[in-house]
This record gives C-alpha cells, structure tokens and sequence, in this order.
C-alpha cells in the first residue's frame, strides 16, 4: 500500500511569522510618528547654546511633544533639518506634527528683554566640510568665506590654539579641516574671520581633553590628533546611528590594519567637492589623494567635523571581525555588516530587496 506523503506546514508558517513581524514593525513605526494628542496650550521649549540634534530630539520625547526621538532624527537626516536649529526659547504646541515641529525650532527664537543683539549665534552642524562651515558663518554674520577658506589653509597662525601640529602632508586640501568644532556659538558682532576660526579651533582643543584619559588613550591606540581626527571623520559621515559608531570605526581600523583600501564613499565624494547621492564608477577613478578607492591607507586629513561621539568611537573602537558593510534601505539609517566578501555580496542583495 503506498503512503501519501504530507506536505510540511513550515514554510507556510515561517512566511506568516515574518509577514506578522513586517506588519509589526509597520504598525510601531506608523503609531510612533504621529502627532502627541493636541493641545492649545503652547509648551515653552528652550535651546540652549552648544545642545546638539540629538540632544534637542531626546528632549522633545521626554518633554511630550513627540512620540519617539529615534524616528525624528532619522527624518531630520532624511529631510537634511536640523543644522539651522535656533538656540533660545521656542514655544511649541503638542499635537504639531515633524515638519511643523522643525519649522518652529528652524525660527529665530524671541529676545529676552534686555537682551543685546550686536551678537551673533551660529550653528556649525556635525559633519559640515571647511566650505560649508564658511558659507554658513558668511550667511549668518556676514564673514567673508574665500578669507575663511584660506585661514584654513594656515595653520601656523593658530598654532597655540591647535591641539596638535597639524602634518605638512601632500595634497591636504585645508590644513584645518576637521579641526573646526561642530556646535553652536556666539560671536560678536565686530569679531573678525580670524576671531572666528581660532574659536571654533579652540573647541575642538578643549573637546578633546574632555574626554577621560584621553592622552593615554590615544597613545594606546598608536594615533597622531590628525589622524584621530581623520578616521573620526570618517566615521561622521559614515554613520548614522550613534550605536554603529564605534563598530563602524573598528572596521576601518582591520582594514587599516590588514592591509586594504577603505574604499570609502565619502571620501570620493570629498575628492569631487560635492554631496552626490550615488556615485558612478567614473568617480571612483578620480586622481585624488582623498580618493580612498585608489589609494592604500587614510586620506591626508579629516574630510569633515567630527562630533564628539565620532571622536570618541575612533578613540575607542568596538572590535570585530568585520571588514564590510552596507547601509539597509529601509529607512533606519542601520548597517549590515559582514567579516567576508560573499557575507557583503549577500547583504547588499538583502538590503536592495528590502528597498522595494
């Protein structure tokens, strides 16, 4: 007598699990995003100087006026909001929606009475290049950037204020390039553009020794400043979530270390003097010292303004075995990592699926 043989209910149940988990992640993510119930009774919400994104967005949560901080800052990258933020007093109503939030805080905030106006603030935000930095000082205070552009170019004229020598390396663009710390500030009126950068110099300097046992540190991890601050860089423009940081910056590290290319986007992007969101592979060929695709090792200097948190994830990296990684499409701003180049093949098809 022949048995028939039954088909396994598995597959079925496997793909109803992961259709529930998708509806689940869907449904959080959706509830998340919406409005906090209204109210027309406007919340006083301060900006204080110096307070970064992610801070102001945390804050947001915890004082109600958003259901999760996560998801804004991943629409603030996504959206490019943000940097404009204004430090002050801000009066925002619960049950306003992201756009209408980020549009309250990107608005002057109200004088104090008494207060003098011949200053001005300025936010420099995270991950901003030499050229950026300059044209946002020339639209807020009227600073010439070709002069600020070049007193990037001398190091010599800040060097009390520097907290290292800065190399004499061929092919470095600015010499002060990621030596301008990334935050918010207020400068007079009548500072000068040299005032200016020997400020934002100054940061970084006091940034640094702020870090617990940072001279020991570094030393362990066998760093010059410059080049801190240059795999710091790279991992600001790396990195989106503040947790991938140090595992982003321990993958730089073994493949420094095995030796191989880093092969880094941004640093192309850098080489090309603008932000393309995909690069060709006539790009990829462009004769540049910054070019991480052709050449061995790290480019001559930082390509961007680290924070803190990129500083310290290069400073103290997460070790691992991965050499590869690529960004998920879906939104998140997360990282699939691998430790071989079949396990990367295998992602960046994963995470192509998961953009359609």
């Amino acid at each position: 007598m022949t048995k028939t043989k039954k088909r396994s209910k598995a597959p079925l149940a496997f793909f109803l699990i992961i259709l529930l988990l998708i509806a689940s992640i869907g449904t959080f993510v959706y509830v998340s995003m919406r409005p906090v119930p209204a109210s027309d009774q406007a919340v006083t919400f301060e900006i204080t100087e110096g307070t970064g994104t992610a801070g102001i967005a945390d804050r947001l949560q915890e004082e109600g006026l958003i259901r999760s901080a996560l998801l804004y800052k991943i629409y603030l990258r996504i959206e490019n909001q943000g940097s404009s933020f204004k430090a002050g007093t801000h009066e925002l109503f619960p049950g306003d929606d992201y756009a209408s939030i980020t549009a309250a805080l990107n608005a002057k905030a109200g004088v104090t009475p008494g207060e003098q106006t011949d200053t001005v603030k300025v936010t420099i935000p995270e991950g901003f290049t030499i050229k950026q930095i300059a044209d946002r000082l020339s639209e807020a205070g009227g600073w010439d950037a070709k002069t600020i552009r070049q007193l990037t170019r001398e190091p010599e004229k800040f060097a009390d204020d520097l907290p290292a020598g800065v190399p004499d390396n061929e092919g470095l663009q600015y010499a002060l390039e990621g030596y301008l710390f990334p935050d918010t500030y207020e400068f007079s009126t009548t500072a000068t553009e040299e005032d200016v950068v020997r400020r934002l110099v100054q940061e970084t300097g006091k940034k640094l020794q702020s870090i617990p046992d940072f001279d020991k540190l570094l030393k362990e991890r066998g760093l010059t400043v410059h080049e801190l601050l240059t795999v710091a860089s790279l991992v600001e423009r790396e990195a989106v979530v503040d947790t991938e940081r140090p595992l982003i910056a321990g993958v730089i590290y073994n493949r420094l270390n095995d030796p191989m290319k880093l092969q880094i986007d941004a640093t192309v992007q850098y080489a090309l003097g603008e932000q393309k969101e995909r690069l060709l592979y006539s790009d990829l060929e462009i004769d540049s010292p910054y070019n991480t695709y052709k050449n061995e090792g790290l480019p001559p200097g930082p390509i961007a303004s680290p924070s803190l948190k990129s500083i310290e994830a290069a400073l103290q990296p997460e070790a691992s075995d991965y050499f590869f990684y690529v960004t998920k499409k879906d939104g998140s701003g997360e990282h699939l990592f691998a430790k071989t180049f079949a396990e990367h093949e295998q992602n960046i098809e994963e995470s192509n699926a998961g953009s359609n």
